[in-house]
Order: structure tokens, then sequence, then C-alpha cells
């Protein structure tokens, strides 16, 4: 069963350091890991929160608190009111990690009601919305300690403004839920003013071919940023037909190039669309990217990053295989049920 051996690999792999961190990904042909990554130790909290609602295993809990507290105590610097993206050096901060952490964190409080947890990410959300924001925009990057912001590259994806960031938005949106602060709305609405207007555009992109697969995955994460808001009118039809759009693109660009999350990425939004009601989930097309997302699988239960030329990369991803691991699992949860279902399809437990 892929999750089991996804959570497995999550466990003891070593993609985990002894401090709580968890590393960009394995190069599988270099047996090493990269450094630590802050956005990637977000996405693994808010994994093992989601491997203990399905599993009941009480070590999945136990590991979501103690990489949270990676988060509260080591990433998130209260002098400088800052998450670093690495810690060494500890010299930029992203937009999206810092979402992606939020998110990560209150998982882990919806599910143990610690309150370290909700404290430092209403502290980062707060940051978020007071440092990154500036006229019409969200700059994607900034220097630390000087939070002066990193000149934007239109021609790389996470280094420009775009409609992409919806997805980290949804923290504040989650941060009005969680706290009762509805001023966190706000900055959320915004956001999504600015991401449908601008979501049209964001493909092909400036150049094609493997460029435009990876637009793929942040333009998902634009349809995943929709959900809070699924049921307008305007986000139901974002949603329909940008699931299309994606599909269409990886189907025509799978041969040469394709990414894990990809598939990962429109399997969950496809179940997730149909369960808003914005989109009727196309069950022939799901299932096709269900099997093809489980050829990514490592023996060891990890998935890899791609396969270009018919050839796997070298790359064992952590977000590939939280991605992968929620994906095939909603899916075999909506074709026993028949449907796309209904509790399991919480937006909350969204990695």
């Amino acid at each position: 069963m892929p999750i089991s051996r996804a959570g497995e690999w999550l466990l003891h792999s070593g993609i985990q350091e002894p401090s709580g961190g968890v590393a960009r990904y394995f190069r599988a042909d270099l047996g090493r890991n990269l450094p630590v990554s802050t956005e990637i130790t977000g996405y693994t909290v808010s994994a093992y929160v989601y491997l203990h609602s399905v599993t009941g295993e009480p070590v999945y809990l136990e590991r979501a608190l103690s990489t949270a507290r990676f988060l509260t105590r080591t990433a998130w610097n209260p002098r400088w009111a800052a998450l670093p993206f690495e810690l060494d050096p500890p010299d930029r901060t992203y937009f999206f990690d810092c979402g992606v952490v939020v998110r990560g964190l209150l998982a882990a409080w919806r599910a143990t009601g610690d309150s370290e947890c909700l404290s430092t990410a209403a502290a980062i959300g707060w940051a978020m919305a007071s440092d990154f924001r500036a006229a019409g925009t969200i700059h994607p990057i900034l220097r630390l300690p000087s939070k002066e912001a990193v000149a934007h590259d239109s021609r790389r994806w996470s280094r420009s403004d775009g409609c992409y960031q919806l997805k980290s938005a949804m923290a504040w949106w989650d941060l009005a839920e969680a706290t009762g602060d509805e001023t966190f709305r706000e900055p959320y609405e915004q956001t999504l003013e600015r991401a449908l207007s601008t979501a049209r555009t964001f493909l092909p992109g400036p150049a094609e071919g493997d460029r435009t697969m990876d637009r793929l995955h942040p333009f998902l994460y634009f349809l995943e940023g929709l959900l809070p808001m699924a049921g307008e009118p305007c986000c139901a039809a974002a949603l329909a037909e940008g699931i299309l759009r994606a599909a269409c693109y990886l189907k025509d660009l799978a041969p040469e190039f394709v990414r894990s999350d990809v598939y990962a990425q429109l399997l969950r939004i496809r179940l997730y669309a149909d369960w808003a009601g914005a989109a009727r989930l196309d069950r022939e097309a799901a299932a096709l990217e269900a099997s093809s997302l489980i050829q990514f699988e490592t023996p060891g239960g990890g998935f890899y990053f791609g396969r270009q030329c018919g050839a796997m990369l070298p790359h064992v991803n952590p977000v590939s295989a939280v991605f992968a691991l929620q994906a095939l699992e909603l899916w075999r949860q909506a074709s026993s049920a028949g449907g796309a279902g209904g509790a399991p399809l919480h937006r909350h437990l969204l990695i």
C-alpha cells in the first residue's frame, strides 16, 4: 500500500535529519541529502498529520509535533520576525515557504491543540502580511536580516510574483479561522483577486518544453489556493478550466519530461474540485493519472522527482512523496466509495 510505504520512508529513510529538519531531496546517484529546507519541513509536518488521520498510528502524530518543534524553536527567528529559507546561511526568506510552514503548524495545532504551534503560525502570518506585500504585488524573496526585496525574475516562476502564491496565501485564510482574527482574510482576498486576473497568462510561460512542465507545478498550486472560495462561481469556473488546461499540457509534455508531483497535484485537485462541487470528476483521467503516478515509487517507498526521455531522474523528493501518498490514498478512498467521498477530502488536510 503506497501510503504505508511512503510513511515508512519519511520516518526511516534519513531524509529527516536528527534536528527534526527535512532535506530538500535525496540524491540517489550520490547517496546524500541536500540541506534542510524549512519549506520541506513544513510540508512534512502536514504529511505526518495526514498519515495519522488515515492510519491512526501514534508515531505519526508524535513525529508531527517533534518536526513542528524544529520550526517553532530552531527555524523561526523571533528577533528578526522571519523564517529563513535555509539555516546555513539564514540569508533569505521566501513568501511561499512561509505559507507552507504556517499551514503545517496549523495542521499540528488542530491535531494536538499545541498552543506553541498556533502562536508561531500567527507570528509568521503577520510577518508575511507586513514584510512581503508592496503596491499591488507580493515579493517572492526577501534578504535577511534587512528584509530588502530581491529583484523579481520573470524567467523563473519562484522568483516572480504570480498566481501560484495563492497556495501560501491560504495560510491567512486558515489563520483567520484558527485565531478568530478576521483581519487575516483581507490579504488572502487581495491575493485571490490578483491571482484570478493573472492566471491565464501563467502557462505556458516564457519558454516551452521542460520549462512549461516546471510551471505546471506552481499552476496547480494556484488551483489548490482557490479551495477556500471554491463555492464562488468565479473560483469554481477557474478550477474547472484550470484542471482541463493542466491536463492538456501534461498529456502533451509527458513523453519528453514529466514531474511526479504534477501527476499527484492534478489527481488531488480533481478530487477536491469534485468534492467542492466545482468540477465533476473525470474518473477515466483520474485513473490514468493514478497509474502513471505509482510508476515513480522507489523500492523504499519514496518517489522520484521526474522522468526525462524515459529515464528516472536521480532525485528522491520529499514533496513528491507526500503529494503522491495523499493523492493515491484519496484516489483509493474515492474508488472504494464510488465517488470523491466527503469527509476525507476536507481542504485543511490538503498537504
